[in-house]
Order: structure tokens, then C-alpha cells, then sequence
């Protein structure tokens, strides 16, 4: 049997399924004539070498038959056949004009193996995160079903707060499959928002209004399991749907204006602080129930107890239902990164008010369910955003059943993520402004705000940064749940 030499000159590569496609344009010696011959299917083959050369037929078998113009024959076992290099001599002997190498390298198995196990750690990571996550709040609401009669000193339903969780969760989930379709139809997508060089994972053409499904959906099932006979739940449901309410408009706004702009920042903290004031000053006049007695309280650890603020509580309110809204807001600039800490805030606030208003508890399930509904929709390379629909609404829910409560504490606590975003904008701004007044440039601490971009200017993936913020929110909500606890 004849040994085929490899040329490294006149060597030529090709791609799999049409390894072939361009050989007529090879450039051969002029006394060489290569033909392609196409065959029946697309990786067949046959390719023929005229001079004192061979002919090579190349099918779906693994074992390809070359049979040389002076009657020797002989086969070549590729062993894969998605990989195979061979090297045609003309001819031994005096006369030889010289070796023609063709080395065909196709796809080979390991490679496409590698893609596959690419493919499946990609498809790993974009539903292990929200597994986790859903593990981590099932646990822990079940575990506060567990005993929450101990904590109310009522008997309470089974499932108190694990129910409304998976209801919302479940309907915002079949609600998507539905409504990111007809916003992507009506050409609902999120303007292109270019922050200094960070690149942006969301396709150019995401529909954006997110919260016009899953925030009416929360408060639909939380107005509903507790029979529409809750003030709490009422009052809260009503300012969430007000705040989605500024929210659409300055989606509106920004989808139609051609600066991609929005409600200015004055005239949005204007609005949201009037809604606040307006819900302070109902809070004050509403017969809302308390363990305390009285109102207007809000509840510390020990030793400091509880400590009356009077008017300062209305005050207080409005500061937080304006910060609520923007904190969250900030936090919307990675897919998934807002949901998943919202809804981790809104089971520890569940926990929290779960002494002082049990209601307000399925308001609190049920919303932190609806977030991970669309959570699911919202993962890594997220086919919908939130927009300033949800975002907005979700703040002012989450200041709402603080203020109804006066778990402000608890609430601080289980924000930091959204805290740090805000935090790291304002130092920036300051930090730049400070070294352009006293050094006639101005100088940054971080690369570009919020912080989350500042990570992935740094190299860090994205999805790494949503775990990172997942995790931090887990630990505070767990500390939110326990300081809330102690005070009431």
C-alpha cells in the first residue's frame, strides 16, 4: 500500500458541510487539472486530480476509497469523519513534478462537542441563577409559614405567604408569553441608551414596558386573597398603580420623543413626591391597624424601641417613596439585576410587616412573586425590560408598606445593592465636580456609573454580576427579616 506524504506547501483548508466549494479557484500548477464533482448529498464529494494523480471519492463513511491512474488502490481510515487530512503525490520517480497537498479540515467532533457543552453551560447559567434563586425564597417562606402563627398569635391559612408568591409568579410567567409578543408587535422597544463605552447585552430591539403586565398582576392577587377587606393592601395597591402610572408616561415620553428622553428629572421627583405626600397625609387620616395604638411610629432594636416622629413621619414618607423609585430605576441596567433584588426585598419586607400587619404580607408574597415571574423573561439576554414602568412601581410599593408598617430600617437594609448604585452616581458626580473646582480637571473615582458598569468595564460578565448582587441581596434581606423582627 502506498504512504501518502504530507505537503506542507500547496496545502489548502475548507469548512465543513462544503469542504470543497471553492477548489476550482485553487491555484495549481498549469499542467494540473482539478475538477469538483458535487454529489447527491451536501458532504459527499468527488474531486479528481488529472495528471498522473488519483481520484478520491468522499462520502458519509468513515473510510474513503483513492485510487490512483496506474491501478494502484488503497483506503484511507479518516477514524472520525468529521476530520480528515489528506496529501496527494502525483507520481514517484524522476519524473515527478513535485507534491500537491490538500489537507481538508473540517469540524471535528471534540470541537463540536465543545460547542455543545458551551451551548449547555450557557443554557446553565442563564436558568441556574433563578433556580437558586427561586430555591432560596421558597425555603424561606416556607419556613416562615412554618411558624408565622406564632408570630401573629393567629391562626393563619396554610401557606400564608408561599401561596400568593407562586400564584403571582405562575400568572406573570403565562401573562409574558403573551404580552412581550404584542409589545414587540407594536414596536414597544426600549430606546438605545449609550452609557460612555460599555457595551450592551440586550438586543437593539428589546420591548421595553415590562410592568404593564406583571406589577397589575401583583397587586391583582394581593387584593384577592385577602378579600378586598384590607385598607393596607389597598392603600399600597393604589400608590403602585399610581407610580407605574408616572412610569408609563415617561416611557411614553421617551419612546416618542427623538432624543430618547423621558420626563425631566425635576418634573418626575416632583411627581413622585407629591404622590408620597398625598400618602402620608392618608396615612395620617386612615384607620389603619397597629399593635402599638397609635401611629406614626416607627420600630427599632433594643435598646432604642419605639420611637415617635410626629410630623417628621410624614416627611419621612415622601423622602422615601422619591428615593424608592430611583433606587430601583438605577438598578435597572443589567438584565435580570432589578427583578431579582426586588423581589429578595419584597419577601424580607413580607417577613417584616408580617407582626405588625399580617395583609400587608400577601401584598409583600405576592408582589416579590410577580418580580420573579418576570424575572424569567428578564434573565441573562432578557427578551423584555421593566422600563420605568416597573420600576417606578415597584419602589413605591416597597415605600408603601413601610410607611404602613414604619419598617423604614428593614427596608434600608435590603436595599443596599440599590443603595450602592446610587451611591456610587453620587460620588462620582461629586468626587468630578470637587477635582474640576479646585484642580481645573475633573477626575473619576469610578470608570462610568451606576456601578454595575463600572464591574463590567473592569471584566467582569454580566451574569457574574447579577449572581454577586443576588447573593449580597440574600444575605441582606435575611437581615432586614431578622432586625424587622426583633423591633416589632
Amino acid at each position: 500500500m502506498r504512504s501518502i506524504p504530507l505537503s506542507r506547501s500547496g496545502s489548502y483548508r475548507f469548512q465543513h458541510p462544503n469542504p470543497f466549494r471553492s477548489l476550482e479557484s485553487l491555484p495549481l500548477l498549469s499542467v494540473t487539472r482539478l475538477r469538483v464533482v458535487q454529489a447527491g448529498s451536501p458532504s459527499s464529494f468527488k474531486f479528481n486530480v488529472a495528471r498522473h494523480g488519483c481520484s478520491i471519492i468522499m462520502g458519509h463513511s468513515s473510510v474513503f476509497s483513492v485510487k490512483a491512474f496506474d491501478d494502484d488502490s488503497f483506503d484511507l481510515d479518516s477514524g472520525d469523519i468529521f476530520a480528515a487530512a489528506y496529501s496527494i503525490s502525483s507520481s514517484e520517480g524522476e519524473e515527478s513534478d513535485g507534491e500537491y497537498g490538500l489537507n481538508v479540515v473540517t469540524e471535528t467532533t471534540a470541537q463540536r462537542l465543545g460547542k455543545f457543552s458551551r451551548g449547555r453551560k450557557k443554557h446553565r447559567i442563564r436558568y441556574g441563577i433563578n433556580l437558586g434563586l427561586l430555591a432560596f425564597m421558597t425555603l424561606l417562606l416556607l419556613f416562615m409559614d412554618s411558624f408565622a402563627w406564632k408570630i401573629v398569635r393567629l391562626p393563619l391559612p396554610p401557606y400564608f405567604l408561599t401561596l400568593p408568591f407562586f400564584k403571582s409568579a405562575i400568572l406573570v410567567t403565562l401573562a409574558g408569553y403573551v404580552f412581550v409578543p404584542m409589545l414587540d408587535r407594536l414596536n414597544v422597544h426600549e430606546p438605545i441608551r449609550r452609557l460612555g463605552h460599555v457595551p450592551h447585552s440586550r438586543r437593539q430591539t428589546i420591548p421595553t414596558m415590562g410592568g404593564l403586565f406583571f406589577v397589575p398582576i401583583g397587586v391583582v392577587v394581593a387584593i384577592a386573597m385577602t378579600r378586598f377587606s384590607s385598607i393596607e393592601v389597598a392603600g399600597a395597591a393604589a400608590v403602585t398603580l399610581v407610580f407605574a402610572a408616572v412610569g408609563l408616561v415617561d416611557d411614553s415620553l421617551s419612546l416618542c420623543s427623538d432624543n430618547s428622553n423621558g420626563l425631566s428629572a425635576k418634573i418626575q421627583l416632583l411627581l413622585e413626591g407629591a404622590v408620597g405626600a398625598c400618602f402620608a397625609f392618608w396615612l395620617e387620616r386612615a384607620s389603619i391597624s397597629s399593635p402599638y395604638g397609635m401611629k406614626m411610629l416607627v420600630p427599632l432594636p433594643s435598646p432604642l424601641g419605639l420611637i415617635c416622629l410626629g410630623k417628621l413621619y410624614l416627611l419621612l414618607t415622601s423622602f422615601y417613596f422619591v428615593s424608592m423609585g430611583n433606587l430601583v430605576k438605577a438598578t435597572d441596567g443589567l438584565d435580570g439585576l432589578a427583578g431579582g433584588v426586588a423581589a429578595l426585598a419584597f419577601v424580607a419586607m413580607a417577613i417584616v410587616v408580617l407582626p405588625i400587619c399580617s395583609d400587608l404580607s400577601i401584598f409583600g408574597a405576592s408582589m416579590a412573586g410577580a418580580c420573579f415571574g418576570f424575572l424569567l423573561h428578564n434573565r441573562y439576554r432578557a427578551s423584555v425590560s421593566m422600563g420605568g414602568t416597573g420600576s417606578l412601581a415597584i419602589g413605591g410599593a416597597l415605600a408603601a408598606m413601610a410607611a404602613c408598617s414604619g419598617m423604614f430600617l428593614p427596608l434600608f437594609i435590603s436595599s443596599g445593592v440599590s443603595l450602592l448604585e446610587a451611591a456610587s452616581v453620587i460620588i462620582q458626580v461629586a468626587f468630578y465636580s470637587a477635582t474640576k473646582r479646585f484642580k481645573g480637571k475633573g477626575r473619576r473615582v469610578f470608570k462610568t456609573v451606576p456601578f454595575h458598569h463600572h464591574l463590567r468595564l473592569s471584566g467582569l460578565k454580566e451574569p457574574m454580576i447579577v449572581t454577586m448582587a443576588y447573593v449580597i441581596s440574600s444575605l441582606l434581606s435575611l437581615s432586614a427579616a431578622y432586625v424587622g423582627l426583633i423591633s416589632a
